[in-house]
C-alpha cells in the first residue's frame, strides 16, 4: 500500500517539475527509509530498493512526455535484466535521493543507471546503491519491443547512443550469456 502513496505523490508532483530529456537529464527523487521499508535487519528491505527504481523510471517517463505515447499506444513497460551493488545500509528513517539516467541503449532497449546516494554526518555524498538495468517497451498488439527510435521520435528527441563503459557492456554480455543459457 505504501508504495502507492509514493506513486500518487510522484505523479501530481510531475506536474510542477520540469520536462526532462531522458538522453540528456537525470531524474532525482527524495525519499526517506520508513518502517514498512525495513527487513529483519532493520535496514531498508534488498527488495524495496528494486521498487523504488520502478519510481525513478516512472518519473523518467512520465517527466519526458513519453508515458502519453505508451498509455495511448496500450505499450507496457518491461525490465528484462537488473544488476545491483549494494555498498551502504540505509537505516530507519534516513533520507537518500534516487538518481537515474538513461546510459546507452540498442536497437529495442534502454541501459539505465540508478544510484541511491545518502549523506554522512558531515554531509558528504555516500553511494548507497548502484544498479543498472536493461528495459524496454513491448507492444502486446504486435508481439514485438519498440525500437528506441521510435520511442525517441515519440518524444521529439534525436540522438545517438553513447558508447557502452566497460561496466555496461560487461553487464549486457553477462545478460546475453545467461540469455542464451535458459
Amino acid at each position: 500500500m505504501n508504495l502507492w502513496f509514493r506513486v500518487l505523490y510522484l505523479i501530481i508532483a510531475s506536474y510542477f517539475r520540469s520536462k526532462l530529456d531522458p538522453v540528456r537529464n537525470v531524474s532525482r527523487l527524495s525519499f526517506r527509509v520508513w518502517p514498512h521499508d525495513l527487513d529483519t535487519s532493520l535496514h531498508m528491505n534488498n527488495g524495496r530498493y528494486w521498487t523504488l527504481m520502478d519510481l525513478g523510471r516512472a518519473d523518467i517517463m512520465i517527466r519526458s512526455g513519453l508515458w502519453r505515447s505508451i498509455y495511448r499506444n496500450g505499450w507496457v513497460p518491461v525490465v528484462s535484466a537488473g544488476k545491483i551493488r549494494f555498498r551502504r545500509e540505509l537505516k530507519l528513517f534516513q533520507s537518500f535521493t534516487l538518481e537515474t539516467r538513461i546510459v546507452t541503449w540498442a536497437e529495442s532497449f534502454v541501459v539505465i543507471e540508478h544510484r541511491l546516494i545518502s549523506r554522512s554526518r558531515d554531509g558528504d555524498p555516500i553511494l548507497s546503491a548502484i544498479a543498472l538495468v536493461r528495459a524496454g517497451l513491448y507492444d502486446r498488439k504486435a508481439k514485438s519491443f519498440i525500437t528506441v527510435d521510435r520511442l525517441f521520435h515519440e518524444i521529439g528527441i534525436h540522438a545517438q547512443a553513447p558508447e557502452a563503459t566497460p561496466e555496461v557492456a560487461a553487464f549486457l554480455a553477462a545478460e546475453e550469456a545467461l540469455k542464451k543459457s535458459a
